[in-house]
């Protein structure tokens, strides 16, 4: 019995030493890492939205007088500047009631002038005692009457040139033209007749976007202290951002959401920003200088928080926990835990324990980069 005994002891003793050397072995192995170093540099503060991009103007074109259309002269689609001739309305009615007016006038002038010689003999008469004082009256009301509807006939002189110059329809703005709603041949009506096509002006263009009301005291201050730059990042990343300025702050709060509207201004000279397209909007308010930064992929979570792997001088990796600030571009500010300089691990972190010896590797350059 003793015999056996023994044999059960060893034997334990024998796989207690087994598990400890694969320990060991497996603290001492070198894990291959990849590794970036933090460093130090100015970064922008920015906050990012979803923003919504909108013609800087819009103009619904509509009729101002009733008519048939009879040319439509441009093509929908294209684009436009302010004064190019768009429809023409058939002007035959309007020329028409423009020659009336101007024969009611060379009659009403005719009888003016008839009127006028009466009244100056009205004088003559007067001063010899032939006429008497109510003739004279008389005839210098019916010259005074006459002058005033000559003067009325040349007010309708020129509202009748007004409509007629309204068959002629231009674009109020330089601008693209959508749809063209209303074709040759329709009948159109005044003002609250249909609309004819909208023109939307797209360079510049304007991104509206909404912000936490938290960070509305941060922006007043930066708009303060100058003009303040915002980009749009195109869906999916396409291209480069475009980058314009912070134009408006809305003058209220919106409870519901609780946000604050913005708006940028944004050059658009290549049509890259299209109204209604849904983009990136990035406002930097601040640069923080000098802040410590690594690559977010550095950044791993645990029970107590975020940490990184920092890589000691002696190769063994060090668990950290950190205090993380802003996030973009694939980098993130660390506010507490790090300094410039150090290692720390951006790819392999599940195969590291405390203290565990690594290998420094550095990182595969992406397929087309130079490396």
């Amino acid at each position: 019995m003793t015999y056996r005994i023994g044999l059960v002891v060893l034997g334990a003793a024998v796989l207690a030493g087994g598990c400890t050397r694969r320990a060991v072995a497996a603290r001492t192995a070198a894990v291959p890492v990849v590794v970036a170093v933090a460093v130090a540099k100015d970064v922008p503060v920015q906050v990012d939205a979803v923003g919504a991009v909108e013609p800087l103007k819009t103009v619904t074109v509509r009729s101002q007088v009733g008519g048939v259309i009879d040319t439509v002269h441009f093509r929908e689609g294209t684009d436009v500047r302010a004064g190019d001739l768009l429809f023409t309305i058939h002007e035959k009615p309007f020329e028409v009631a423009l020659r009336q007016a101007e024969a009611n006038r060379a009659r009403d002038v005719a009888q003016l002038e008839n009127a006028e010689a009466v009244a100056r003999r009205a004088d003559s008469l007067l001063g010899q005692g032939i006429l008497s004082r109510e003739q004279y009256d008389q005839s210098h009301a019916a010259a005074a009457a006459l002058a005033a509807t000559v003067r009325a006939d040349e007010a309708d002189i020129e509202a009748a040139r007004v409509q007629l110059s309204y068959c002629r329809i231009v674009s109020p703005i330089d601008g693209r033209t959508g749809t063209v709603l209303v074709h040759q041949g329709n009948l159109v009506k005044a003002i609250d007749g249909a609309p004819l096509v909208v023109v939307n002006q797209l360079d510049p263009v304007y991104v509206t976007f909404a912000v936490p009301e938290k960070r509305l005291a941060e922006i007043e201050r930066a708009m303060g202290a100058g003009r303040l730059s915002v980009e749009a990042v195109l869906p999916d990343g396409e291209g480069t951002p475009v980058h314009g300025q912070l134009s408006f702050l809305d003058n209220t709060v919106d409870r519901s959401t609780g946000t604050i509207r913005l708006k940028a201004t944004f050059p658009n000279p290549d049509r890259r920003l299209w109204p209604g397209q849904f983009v990136t909007a990035r406002l930097t308010v601040a640069v923080r200088a000098s802040a410590v930064v690594v690559p977010t992929a550095a950044l791993q979570s645990g029970q107590s928080g975020p940490f990184v792997f920092v890589i000691k001088p002696d190769l063994t990796a060090e668990p950290r926990p950190v205090v993380v600030g802003q996030e973009s571009g694939g980098e993130s500010i660390v506010e507490k835990g790090l300094t410039a300089g150090e290692r720390v691990v951006t790819d392999g972190q599940l195969r590291l324990v405390p203290g565990a010896t690594v290998e420094p590797r550095a990182a595969t350059p992406a397929p087309g980069t130079a490396s």
